[in-house]
């Protein structure tokens, strides 16, 4: 098998999705280097942090952290740009348990007690083929060992792209699409609501704005990215 491995990888290499590189066969769609050369944030170690002012005076959070940077041409934009639109849904497991790792380290995050995906309508999980912010789900869980529920927070509107919108126009897009099903599984638990890429917060707010509906919950926030910095 290791040897119809090689063969394989030799017409086929599996590449890094930051720089392009071929993949060595320890490493997992991302290279040895463009990991020890991602722009983190390290916004895990601050409370108060630039990516809190997107909702400060807008809705409470309790933690929220960014791993990257997002710039346009720098390597988050093409890694992200795999993850959701080139199939590489890979990229969100371990870019989640790796940032979930990150988190545990810190004391402040070790209270959450389940994650919770942003979710795709169902007609456009349908046409993508999956919903990458339930890959990130996969991977924060491993990384921190606790469980993430796709069954809770659900979306409930088909809503148009939010690209080249305004906040005020990302909010109106948004700000109804979302539900939640099966209160009772959050009730009284701190919940960390994950996302690939956080813009102005739109839809992260409009889904914590329905979380916090239910009784005593509690939420954090963690993205992959977050251009707002």
């Amino acid at each position: 098998m290791k040897i119809i491995n090689n063969i394989v990888s030799l017409f086929y290499p599996r590449l890094c999705a930051a720089c392009g590189d071929a993949l060595q066969q320890n490493e997992q769609c991302i290279c040895l280097n463009c990991m020890l050369h991602l722009p983190e944030t390290q916004f895990h170690k601050k409370h108060f942090n630039p990516m809190r002012q997107v909702f400060d005076g807008r809705v409470p959070v309790e933690e929220v952290t960014a791993l990257m940077s997002y710039k346009k041409a720098n390597h988050t934009q093409k890694i992200l740009h795999n993850l959701k639109y080139n199939g590489q849904k890979e990229i969100g497991a371990v870019l989640g348990e790796y940032l979930g790792g990150q988190l545990l380290t810190e004391e402040r995050w070790r209270g959450v007690q389940y994650i919770l995906p942003i979710p795709l309508h169902p007609k456009k999980q349908r046409k993508r083929g999956y919903n990458q912010s339930e890959w990130i789900a996969m991977g924060l869980s491993k990384g921190m060992g606790i469980p993430y529920l796709t069954d809770v927070l659900v979306r409930s509107q088909f809503t148009e792209t939010q690209t080249r919108k305004s906040r005020f126009a990302r909010w109106q897009n948004v700000k109804e699409v979302f539900a939640v099903q099966h209160p009772d599984k959050v009730e009284h638990t701190h919940v960390l609501v994950c996302d690939d890429v956080l813009t102005t917060g739109a839809t992260t707010e409009a889904a914590i704005h329905k979380l916090l509906e239910v009784p005593g919950v509690r939420v954090s926030v963690a993205t992959l990215a977050a251009t707002t910095l």
